[in-house]
């Protein structure tokens, strides 16, 4: 069976919150609450463990399961990421979520875990239909991408056990340059799939992507 790791210890400086970012209130609950919500109707999902912000409780009204693990987050995501998966105990494969994802569904988690029949890691991710120029320092364009081929990457993200294991054995400068676990796994030769999501899937990191997401729950319900 699966188990599952949130990762919920941002401060949520750029969303102007005075606590925690999985804290704040989303639709009348905690932001936390949603991503757990969509995890407990995951029927693989055995065991969920919480990356928390150093020295906050859980809040009651976040709806964790009975049996949920709690450990403090690290200085970095991914240092996060490996302190939760030593305490998850056994369990494969893993997946890893940002608790700044509320409106990511049970379905979306489904399907990563499913992808992993031929990869190493699947990753959410949405098509980018903005038009994507390199610059440099300087503000020159020096490219036009051809957006055919990129993707916006997101969370869930799921992993065969042993290769996050051993992506995760890394130095603390390494994990701490990784913007997101899937990258970690292609330095180390693995096999990444994306798992097409869609933009609503959305990182609540403002103030308006937070009403944002208010508005499309309201539209859920």
């Amino acid at each position: 069976m699966a188990v599952a790791l949130i990762v919920a210890a941002g401060r949520g400086e750029r969303l102007g919150a005075s606590g925690p970012k999985a804290f704040v209130v989303l639709a009348g609950r905690p932001l936390l609450a949603w991503s757990l919500e969509a995890l407990k109707a995951v029927p693989a999902i055995e065991r969920i463990v919480i990356a928390m912000p150093p020295g906050h409780p859980l809040p009651p009204e976040a709806g964790a399961p009975e049996g949920t693990v709690l450990v403090p987050g690290g200085a970095t995501r991914s240092h996060s990421v490996r302190t939760a998966l030593a305490a998850a105990g056994p369990g494969h494969p893993v997946i890893v979520h940002d608790a700044a994802r509320p409106l990511a569904p049970p379905e979306l988690f489904e399907r990563a875990l499913a992808a992993l029949e031929h990869a190493d890691a699947a990753v959410a991710a949405a098509p980018v239909t903005d038009t994507i120029k390199e610059a440099d320092a300087h503000g020159t364009v020096r490219h036009t991408l051809d957006r055919k081929s990129l993707w916006a990457i997101q969370t869930p993200q799921a992993f065969r056990r042993e290769a996050l294991v051993a992506a995760l054995a890394q130095p603390d400068d390494i994990l701490a340059a990784a913007t997101d676990d899937a990258w970690l796994v292609e330095r180390a030769g693995g096999t990444v799939r994306v798992v097409e999501s869609a933009p609503e899937n959305l990182k609540v990191t403002t103030p308006l992507d937070l009403r944002v997401a208010e508005l499309l729950l309201a539209e859920r319900c």
